[in-house]
């Protein structure tokens, strides 16, 4: 009798088993100190990180492993903060006795708590006293030769939602042309990608590279941050194509098909896990008169404008700490509630340019006129689009818009980039360190 057969099955089996989902248990790259601990023994340390580099997920000393469904999709995250979250990276480190000597902290600062975009100074962490270096002071994306002389190995732990315009990615990216230019290692502590089943969107235009888009990725990409720092270095797309030292610390039991359900927002204004998968179709009303309902408790759940008629919809967007001054603030807004639109819809829309056409049609309809009895009101046709051309760095190529504006569908319109999408998927081939 062949006894390996089984035996196998019984060790799948037991990865599928994990109180009582189906999904397999996934641990993630700084839950592994063995692989990662020999690499920072003697050396000054730097740490790329948020509030969400908690090892392990843990919550009330347990992995958070949520299987991702409807009911659990509309759950808050936990708060930042909340005394029940496991131990951070930064504090693990220096209780092994790592050298931490520098912070980098990307948009929405090292607690995670500032608006998009908003410049976050440099300072240093009251728990610690270890220097943080805002890589969103006064504009700046590049850490100074300061900050890069005073390590010897970047660590990378920060939960990403696997979009072109989430802007993580880029000050990995900055991070790492430094770290190239400076001779510094780059350890990649990788985290499952929640967005990272599907690929999809149009890939970058090279005119339109910008702090929401630096990279030929279409607006879905479907990789993990170590996925992306190895096709960043494969690819040559660091400065001058240089290459710099780099190592990534796998996550162990996540496949391209896992819906890894995340234990805090990744940032301020994603505050349950139906607006991370709706954050692809939702953010291109960033760049239009619309709003995504950014000071509400359900920002890039709806979209909405004080002109939109014949919804039975409403919302008030009020300031709020991560929407200090949200667009229509105390204004009432007409529009879309998506919070009751099922998951496996969403999931297999992927990005849908339906949400912003219907508000493009409903506002530009002769009978609306596009004239609001409450201020502020603006003008029909183009200025539907701002006028600072956000949209266009959002879809990342110029060409969607005017196809809106001809009166194209969003099917006719995804279908134009379905190709871009093919030849991306097999670029990427060589960097997947997961199954799809």
């Amino acid at each position: 009798m062949n006894l390996r057969k089984p035996l196998a099955f019984a060790l799948l089996l037991s990865l599928f088993t994990y109180c009582g989902a189906k999904d397999p248990v996934v641990t993630l790259g700084d839950e592994r100190p063995d692989k990662y601990m020999p690499v920072l023994s003697g050396k000054r340390v730097a740490i790329f990180s948020n509030h969400s580099g908690i090892v392990g997920d843990v919550y009330d000393g347990k992995p958070y492993r949520v299987k991702v469904d409807d009911k659990t999709s509309r759950e808050a995250f936990h708060k930042v903060g909340d005394p029940l979250l496991g131990p951070h990276l930064l504090d693990v480190l220096l209780e092994k006795g790592v050298n931490v000597t520098a912070i980098f902290s990307p948009e929405h600062g090292f607690r995670g708590d500032a608006d998009a975009g908003e410049h976050v100074g440099s300072s240093s962490d009251p728990k610690t006293g270890v220097p943080i270096f805002s890589l969103y002071e006064e504009g700046k994306m590049r850490p100074s030769d300061k900050a890069m002389e005073s390590f010897d190995v970047l660590v990378v732990d920060i939960q990403d939602v696997g979009l072109r315009y989430y802007t993580y990615y880029i000050s990995m990216l900055r991070l790492m042309d430094a770290c190239a230019q400076f001779g510094k290692k780059v350890l990649v502590l990788d985290r499952p990608n929640p967005n990272g089943f599907y690929v999809d969107g149009p890939v970058l235009d090279d005119s339109l590279h910008s702090g929401v888009g630096a990279l030929p990725l279409p607006i879905v990409h479907g990789m993990t941050l170590g996925e992306l720092a190895l096709m960043i270095n494969g690819e040559g797309w660091l400065e001058g194509g240089v290459k710099c030292d780099l190592e990534i610390i796998p996550c162990l039991g996540y496949t391209h098909s896992t819906k890894y359900g995340l234990l805090l927002p990744p940032s301020p204004n994603l505050k349950c896990m139906k607006a991370v998968y709706l954050y692809s179709s939702i953010c291109f009303f960033e760049g239009v008169q619309a709003t995504t309902g950014r000071g509400t408790d359900f920002p890039f759940e709806v979209y909405g404008h004080p002109d939109m008629a014949g919804y039975g919809f409403s919302f008030t967007p009020k300031s709020m700490p991560g929407a200090k001054n949200p667009k229509y603030k105390d204004i009432e807004c007409h529009g879309v509630d998506l919070r009751v639109k099922p998951l496996e819809e969403i999931w297999s829309e992927g990005v849908n340019l339906s949400y912003v056409i219907d508000a493009y049609r409903n506002l530009n309809r002769p009978s609306n006129g596009y004239v609001s009895s409450q201020k502020p009101s603006v003008p029909m046709g183009d200025a539907f689009f701002l006028s600072n051309s956000f949209f266009e760095l959002l879809v990342g190529v110029k060409w969607v818009r005017k196809d809106i504006e001809n009166g194209l569908g969003a099917s006719e319109i995804k279908s134009k980039w379905q190709g871009d999408v093919e030849k991306f998927k097999q670029r990427r081939k060589p960097y997947l360190l997961y199954s799809e």
